[in-house]
């Protein structure tokens, strides 16, 4: 059984030949499109999104300080845009990558909860949509796991 969960996570050869469940490959698309959406606005709205949508108070910071935080969320934006073209190309070419792409989405919110335990946090005026996401994304993704890495097993 673990090899067969080694063979889902790490395919040789990689194909677009996907044979997992079918909520999983729709969720994946799903979650794509928000990976490139939040991207994009994090990347090109004035404030990358920290004020208008994290509800950081960009003006209670002195001006470089407001600067900093906004290019800050920018770069994010752009690795984020990275992760996302990287999503993209998987559904579109090497289908069976898409367990692996589980993994590292899972292991992104994992670690983005346990963040929390090791940094000072971001003072904010309401609670983010991205502090609901950390909470909902991690369980949707170990179970899309979950979902593919059982899947046709005898």
């Amino acid at each position: 059984m673990r090899r067969m969960m080694i063979e889902k996570l790490f395919p040789q050869p990689v194909t677009n030949n996907y044979t997992g469940h079918t909520l999983a490959k729709w969720v994946f698309a799903a979650l794509t499109l928000i990976t490139i959406g939040r991207s994009l606005v994090h990347m090109f709205a004035a404030d990358g999104g920290a004020q208008s949508i994290a509800s950081i108070a960009l003006d209670t910071f002195s001006q470089g300080g407001a600067n900093t935080v906004i290019t800050v969320f920018g770069l994010w934006g752009l690795s984020q845009l990275i992760i996302g073209l990287l999503y993209v190309i998987v559904l579109w070419r090497y289908q069976s990558l898409i367990p692996l792409m589980y993994a590292f989405f899972s292991f992104e919110y994992f670690m983005r909860l346990l963040a929390f335990l090791y940094t000072p946090g971001l003072a904010k005026l309401e609670t983010a949509p991205g502090e609901i996401g950390n909470i909902i994304f991690l369980p949707l993704g170990l179970v899309m796991l979950w979902l593919l890495l059982r899947a046709h097993q005898a």
